[in-house]
């Protein structure tokens, strides 16, 4: 009688190390092609928000909402759009909750705990009490406030409508771990991935390494694009904002000037 002839332990020995061999070439493929996935929807993600906001504009005379304050919350972007996100206004496809969120951010259904913060969406929990969630925030200098009793000095440097010169530019709406930010020319860069605040330096709000190195960004031309990190400093955040500023070329930046965890990031001429 014929006997069926088995795997040696050589044999399958040999079999294991190969499926090893391969899973070790795929999976960072997989990894790059997951991370991508990311990229693409959050990019869409802010398409729509481009949209909106493109349509709020178009019905306020080009003009967009009055921005924060202590008082009256309606004048923030998530009160000042709702009209539009959550009025069927958007696609039938794009689910009014998703857009909110960065797939790349962190845990996106975590409330945050009293004296916790996770960066990947907005830790506060006065805003969650309040049903806001979200990983992306404003340029906070996009916003058309008539009177600012509290900050004067900040009226000549704030984009009030989307007719401006050199809008591709200008920042307007993006990934970020807070609602909103102000960025200064003079603003360095945060000490660490993830550093939520620097002594008033408000470029660590949005500088922050979400898709490897870069984050995605609409643009006051509602235009989306991904920026690195360092070029950040190379934007019109403000109507003053000093495109020659010490974190630039033109303004004598050297790669070894960037705080360490940015040292392998794009530099920019």
């Amino acid at each position: 009688m014929s006997r069926k002839r088995a795997f040696t332990l050589v044999e399958l020995l040999v079999v294991i190390a190969i499926i090893a061999l391969l899973m070790s070439i795929l999976m960072p493929a997989l990894a790059r092609v997951r991370q991508q996935a990311k990229v693409v929807i959050c990019q869409s993600n802010l398409r729509q928000w481009g949209a909106i906001f493109s349509m709020y504009t178009a019905d306020n005379d080009g003009s967009f909402q009055e921005g924060w304050d202590n008082i009256n919350t309606s004048n923030w972007w998530m009160d000042s759009t709702k009209a539009y996100y959550a009025a069927g206004l958007i696609p039938d496809e794009v689910d009014e909750f998703e857009i909110f969120f960065c797939p790349a951010a962190a845990n996106k259904n975590k409330k945050a705990a009293d004296g916790e913060v996770n960066f990947g969406v907005w830790d506060d929990r006065w805003l969650q009490d309040k049903g806001y969630y979200g990983s992306y925030g404003i340029n906070g200098w996009v916003e058309n406030k008539l009177v600012d009793r509290d900050y004067p000095q900040m009226a000549p440097k704030r984009w009030r409508t989307d007719r401006v010169s050199g809008a591709a530019e200008v920042p307007l709406f993006m990934d970020a771990p807070w609602i909103d930010c102000w960025p200064e020319h003079f603003d360095n860069p945060p000490d660490y991935d993830n550093m939520f605040w620097q002594q008033g330096e408000q470029m660590a709000r949005f500088c922050k390494n979400r898709h490897e190195g870069y984050i995605n960004i609409v643009f006051l031309d509602y235009s989306v694009k991904k920026i690195g990190l360092k070029e950040m400093w190379r934007l019109k955040w403000n109507r003053k904002f000093e495109l020659d500023n010490l974190w630039t070329a033109e303004g004598g930046v050297k790669p070894g000037d960037w705080p360490e965890w940015m040292h392998g990031f794009k530099d920019y001429p």
